[in-house]
């Protein structure tokens, strides 16, 4: 497969939009899940976005970048659809991640 580098690029942030798209609509799926499945949780994501930034030069600040994934400041995220972990899902991070 030969995609030109202009194109490259529109194809990921697609795919981007999409995955924050599909998380926003997941409130019930909390981070710890995501962590314990898959290794990465929004707030993952919007670490990912800050840095990119950074590497650009472009200002975004660390409340910024978790807007952009949330579609909400984060404390507004956290106190409408974060639950407190349960025992086995805290095990299950420390098991395989040694907490996040």
């Amino acid at each position: 497969m030969s995609i030109d580098d202009k194109t490259q690029i529109e194809l990921e942030a697609a795919v981007f939009r999409r995955l924050v798209a599909h998380l926003r609509g997941r409130t019930d799926v909390q981070n710890i899940d995501l962590m314990n499945l898959a290794g990465f949780c929004r707030n993952c994501l919007s670490n990912w976005l800050k840095d990119a930034a950074d590497e650009k030069g472009v200002a975004l600040s660390k409340d910024e970048s978790r807007e952009a994934v949330y579609g909400m400041p984060y404390e507004t995220w956290k106190a409408t659809h974060q639950n407190e972990a349960t025992p086995a899902q805290t095990a299950a991070l420390k098991k395989s991640h040694g907490g996040h």
